[in-house]
């Protein structure tokens, strides 16, 4: 009688990859579906240009909408080119500004205290009475302390 011991040595030990690389997939696809879901439509907002004098549009066209702090915690006051306008007043303001105007551009100026509140809410009702583009001034220059 003759054994065969030719390849007789120990069992190999073998990793199955495949259930892993299927939830790999699996967790990949999820986090895409929610990566996508996650995002939200912000507020477009233009990179500023270097100034050009030839595209700025004639100071009686500009609108800017003023936010002013009041003391005793009352609303801001509110001026449209200088012009007091209540807070109930200013979406029909605006909109006889801008009816038949082409270029629907106006500017919002808040001064360093008024809350962010106030003027978010102007750029809503500015952006519900018809302006198509908003921009926000700030001071240029050197701060005076």
């Amino acid at each position: 009688m003759a054994f065969s011991t030719a390849g007789g040595g120990s069992p190999r030990a073998e990793i199955n990859i495949t259930p892993m690389i299927d939830i790999l997939l699996v967790l990949i696809i999820v986090f895409m579906v929610v990566v996508s879901m996650s995002q939200q439509k912000g507020l477009d907002a233009q990179i500023p240009q270097p100034a050009n004098e030839n595209s700025a549009p004639p100071p009686e066209r500009t609108i800017v909408i003023q936010i002013a702090w009041k003391a005793d915690n009352q609303p801001p006051s509110l001026k449209i080119n200088e012009e007091d306008v209540k807070w109930d007043d200013l979406h029909d303001r605006l909109s006889k500004i801008f009816t038949g105007r082409v270029e629907r551009v106006a500017f919002v100026k808040g001064d360093d205290d008024v809350d962010f509140e106030f003027v978010a809410d102007a750029i809503d009702i500015a952006r519900s009475s018809g302006v198509q583009r908003i921009g926000l001034l700030t001071r240029t220059g050197p701060e005076t302390p």
